[in-house]
């Protein structure tokens, strides 16, 4: 396990950045509910099913996060909209929290979340050429009144 229950390799988020700099970055739960858009029970759940890592608390037990937890969810939220279920991902979030032995598993779990990814935008790609054919012919075609 990486001292303070930090993940090593949780992706920084480069189109946003922190609100405080390392070293000031203790945010309360509502703090990161508002940064993140996730709910506050949101990310108690995330704690209790392995999916965060331990987050740091306060003196009165009042949970402290840092940028390394907000890169984390930044990750957790990509994973998410992979359609990555839950499982795998508290299954990857262990893998990371394991050590650097277990990266033959995690790239498997991410290869194969890649080509979920990959069937998914094709069938994307399918539909949006069936709308785009339909678009163009209600674009094209004159209403009844204005045929006769």
């Amino acid at each position: 396990m990486v001292q303070g229950g930090a993940l090593p390799d949780a992706c920084a988020t480069v189109d946003v950045p922190h609100p405080r700099p390392d070293g000031t970055d203790r945010y309360t739960i509502g703090e990161v509910a508002a940064v993140t858009g996730l709910s506050a029970d949101t990310l108690r759940w995330y704690e209790r099913i392995g999916l965060m890592p331990h987050v740091d608390r306060s003196h009165t037990g009042q949970r402290r996060f840092s940028n390394r937890d907000l890169d984390w969810l930044s990750l957790v939220g990509k994973l998410r909209l992979t359609g990555m279920p839950v499982a795998d991902m508290v299954r990857y979030a262990e893998l990371v929290r394991q050590g650097e032995h277990t990266y033959p598993e995690r790239l498997r779990l991410l290869r194969t979340t890649r080509e979920n990814v990959l069937r998914r935008v094709a069938e994307l790609r399918d539909t949006l050429a069936v709308l785009d054919y339909k678009i163009d012919i209600y674009a094209h075609a004159a209403p009844a009144s204005e045929r006769q």
